[in-house]
């Protein structure tokens, strides 16, 4: 199922929260929602790994959702982030995210857990079992520990609403086995923005992106020459933002992300524990790569 919905420059939303509780600013989130789209980006991913979704509370992590959702109002997909380490608690995200109009859901291998790949197999079959929602993949072994298979995906894309992946390997082979395995039909995201070109260049059509927080136009410029074989003036855009890509993780994300946006006046900069604020070193490799970029 690649019918273009779920392609381009579709940024992983941070989770803006107020300085004084750090409880969720849902103002600023709907402002940030609403400058993504006019700046070009293709779709919208709330509550994922940048959105701190370990650290929401249920209602949190729904009043996310539907205010993306809502603010959205369908001009672009929300595919809404809907993972958990534990099944029944992945179909209540799912329930929900359905109930309030997302497009489709972004499920992430679950982690701590350690499941094999007959368990991540029963895991993704019941909740697909239990949604209409297309679901979207999320492979990030750095994270969750558990890698799911080429195999194992391959089983898994037979099902009819499972209809892509977020690859986050780091294995840009990935792209061509999976497509191989898969079918050319399966959508393939990059999780990786520092490999977002040349995951196009395989058969990849888009990314869930980090940098996309703070440079959306660039990244849906990005995706829009890859998408058109325009490698040339990808190539170039990517020069500009390579650094950047390399900044938002010079510590623990999304710190260094909304340090960026905070810099551009877009929102604060408070993240929850265990998160913590980035180092000055991290600081200042965010502001030079942004200068690089052109952003200050």
């Amino acid at each position: 199922m690649n019918d273009g919905m779920f392609t381009g420059s579709m940024p992983a939303l941070v989770t803006p929260f107020k300085p004084d509780d750090l409880s969720v600013d849902l103002d600023a989130f709907a402002a940030h929602v609403e400058w993504q789209i006019g700046e070009g980006s293709h779709g919208l991913v709330p509550v994922g790994t940048t959105g701190e979704s370990p650290t929401l509370s249920h209602e949190e992590h729904y009043q996310v959702i539907t205010t993306c959702v809502e603010v959205a109002g369908k001009r672009v997909p929300v595919i809404a982030g809907c993972g958990s380490n534990d099944t029944r608690t992945a179909i209540a995200h799912l329930a929900h995210a359905q109930r309030v109009g997302a497009d489709a859901a972004l499920i992430v291998v679950p982690y701590y857990n350690k499941p094999s790949q007959a368990g991540l197999i029963a895991h993704f079959t019941a909740l697909h079992d239990a949604t209409t929602l297309p679901i979207i993949i999320y492979n990030i072994p750095g994270r969750s520990v558990a890698d799911m298979s080429v195999e194992t995906m391959a089983v898994l894309a037979r099902l009819p609403r499972i209809i892509g992946v977020k690859d986050a390997t780091g294995n840009i082979a990935r792209v061509a086995q999976q497509r191989l395995a898969c079918g050319a039909d399966f959508i393939q995201l990059s999780g990786n923005d520092d490999m977002a070109l040349g995951f196009n260049a395989q058969g990849g059509v888009g990314a869930i992106s980090v940098t996309a927080n703070v440079a959306p136009r660039l990244c849906a410029q990005l995706q829009k020459a890859t998408l058109k074989g325009d490698y040339a003036a990808a190539l170039a855009i990517n020069d500009r933002l390579q650094p950047l890509h390399a900044a938002l993780f010079a510590d623990t994300s999304p710190g260094p992300t909304k340090y960026a946006l905070n810099r551009l006046g877009r929102m604060g900069g408070d993240v929850r524990l265990p998160i913590s604020a980035p180092s000055d070193a991290a600081k200042a490799a965010v502001d030079s790569a942004l200068a690089h970029a052109g952003l200050i």
